[in-house]
């Protein structure tokens, strides 16, 4: 199942400005150009991306790709976010760079999602601060799905890299974030939520885990208590809240582990006449899981609790990868993710998990 289906034709299929960060990535404009004429070809008209960042740059990655009359605009930005910035002070100072004008095309109603493959603190910091939160949310949120062997074939996982530091309020909320978003792109009625422990008794774990327990048994949710790492995968739950500084590492390391997996397995075959033989018949089942381990395939990553649609796709985003990332921002746009969110965190007890 595609994470998006259910997302994706709930409204329509209305044509969804997307604000692209065209000098974001390792391999950017080239292949975040690439990527914008892709979805518009693939998605017939569906997506209208928006390209930021150096006009000249942009207009000749066009000129190379035979492009330059396809539906897409050039809104010129002088200055490019690199990587290595911190995201706060690159947002005071470099307020012209692509990342702040596009996230700012999104305030101003010119685009409706904002999408870029750059600095993810920058990304963060330029969308809190053009965007502002979610009213009731006080941290952000990155999420990401990960592909399990459960019913629902995949789990969301937040918050993978926004907030590092964390209080009990902030998983809480982040539990709020990760249900709306798994009903909307998943199509899961009654998600169940887990908190990412180091054992399943509510008595367990550090300070923050045993603080939050009881909050989000109170919560509303469908809560179904701890979940240890080896739990994640086996799809206990489709919705598991960390703080950042975990989920970044927990997914870090789980993108090594697919690559290692695929590289030994493709060693293993080619010292072997028999496993060669086998691997030819089990083929498309081996293609089948490339497919869903493969990050290029899903795009991007939502930061969710900003008063916007935001993206955040790797930064060695191949065109097919931004592709995909632009249909996410469209899938979340078309389906109301934002209005979804405001009205999930009214309707918890007039503000009882508002920020504190």
């Amino acid at each position: 199942m595609d994470p998006t289906t259910a997302a994706r034709f709930k409204n329509g299929s209305a044509p969804v400005r997307v604000a692209v960060d065209a000098m974001g990535g390792d391999r950017a404009p080239a292949d975040i150009v690439a990527g914008a004429i892709e979805a518009v070809h693939v998605y017939h008209g569906r997506i209208l991306p928006i390209l930021v960042g150096d006009q000249a740059a942009i207009e000749a990655e066009l000129d190379r790709l035979g492009a330059r009359h396809e539906k897409v605009e050039i809104v010129h930005a002088a200055e490019r976010v690199e990587m290595d910035e911190g995201g706060a002070e690159s947002f005071r100072k470099k307020r012209d760079s692509s990342l702040n004008v596009a996230t700012r095309l999104v305030r101003d109603g010119a685009a409706q999602g904002v999408f870029s493959a750059g600095n993810t603190g920058a990304m963060v910091a330029s969308s809190l601060l053009n965007l502002g939160r979610i009213p009731g949310v006080s941290r952000p949120a990155l999420a990401t799905m990960v592909p399990t062997k459960g019913p629902q074939h995949w789990v969301v996982m937040l918050d993978v890299g926004a907030a590092a530091d964390c209080k009990p309020i902030n998983l809480l909320q982040f539990a709020i974030l990760g249900d709306v978003y798994a009903r909307l792109a998943l199509g899961i009625n009654r998600p169940r939520v887990g908190l990412l422990n180091i054992g399943e008794e509510s008595t367990k774990g550090n300070e923050l885990a045993q603080e939050v327990y009881p909050l989000l048994a109170q919560s509303g949710v469908h809560f179904v208590g701890n979940v240890e790492g080896k739990d994640i995968l086996n799809g206990r739950a489709d919705v598991v809240i960390m703080d950042g500084f975990t989920g970044n590492v927990l997914l870090k390391f789980a993108e090594s582990v697919w690559s290692w997996g695929v590289e030994a397995v493709r060693r293993e075959i080619g010292e072997h006449v028999l496993a060669k033989m086998g691997a030819f018949l089990l083929k498309p089942s081996l293609r089948r899981f490339r497919d869903r381990v493969d990050y290029s395939n899903h795009g991007g990553a939502p930061l969710l609790g900003v008063n916007g649609v935001c993206i955040i796709g790797h930064g060695r985003s191949t065109p097919k990868a931004v592709r995909n990332a632009l249909r996410v921002t469209a899938d979340l746009v078309s389906c109301g993710v934002i209005d979804e969110i405001r009205a999930e965190l009214g309707r918890l007890e007039g503000g009882r998990v508002a920020s504190s």
